[in-house]
């Protein structure tokens, strides 16, 4: 066992060890896109209402449907542009739940994969014990072949239990602390994905009235 460096005990614990590296792979890869994709959409969000709120209002809704198709890329201009472009003859009622089918479709896409974040963070611990397992049940057999119980004979498989088990345990904590990380981000944007739209709702009723329409 002199000289074994951590790559050879990761490729000792191949069975579980590769798999979790797999899994941090994944882990990186998702976190790093859904914080590219959930950049800026809180204070998009609230910048897109207020671009539309004041057109509403005066009743312009051709030029605010505009403006919401040019933020068709954005969560908030599409939900918006949906709800704009049906509100003529429709009650007020009807946009309501528009809106609310828009933002939940829409909440539902910004999730992603981060289902795989809490999957990972479930599973992950226990790879690794199973990785310790592995590796305690390889250290009493070399015990029993040798007839020894000298530290020499275990050293293999207590080492790969433990590298098994400290990558299993990284994974989960970094999956785990980014899956609640972005579950709390995406409520805070559905919050202020309705606060913005009681305000666009809220405005189509304002411009209806200006428009005697209300």
């Amino acid at each position: 066992m002199e000289g074994l460096s951590v790559l050879d005990m990761i490729h000792q614990g191949a069975l579980v060890t590769y798999p979790l590296i797999v899994m941090s792979i994944m882990v990186i890869t998702i976190i790093g896109e859904r914080l590219w994709a959930l950049r800026g959409l809180i204070a998009g969000t609230l910048q897109t209402a207020q671009s539309l709120v004041g057109k509403l209002q005066k009743g312009d809704f051709k030029t605010a449907l505009a403006t919401a198709q040019q933020g068709k890329s954005s969560p908030a201009g599409r939900m918006f542009r949906d709800v704009i472009s049906q509100q003529e003859g429709e009650s007020l009622e009807y946009l309501s739940e528009v809106i609310e089918d828009r933002r939940f479709e829409e909440v539902e896409a910004m999730k992603g994969a981060i289902w795989v974040l809490g999957t990972v963070a479930v599973s992950a611990p226990f790879i690794g014990l199973l990785g310790t397992v592995i590796g305690i049940i390889k250290s009493f057999h070399s015990m029993a072949v040798q007839g020894s119980g000298g530290f020499t004979v275990v050293a293999g498989g207590i080492s790969e239990a433990l590298i098994a088990t400290a990558l299993g345990l990284a994974v989960a904590i970094v999956a785990v602390i980014f899956y609640n990380y972005f579950h709390t981000k995406l409520e805070r944007i559905e919050a202020v994905m309705t606060i913005a739209s009681d305000r666009v709702l809220e405005a189509i009723r304002l411009g209806r009235k200006t428009n005697g329409n209300g």
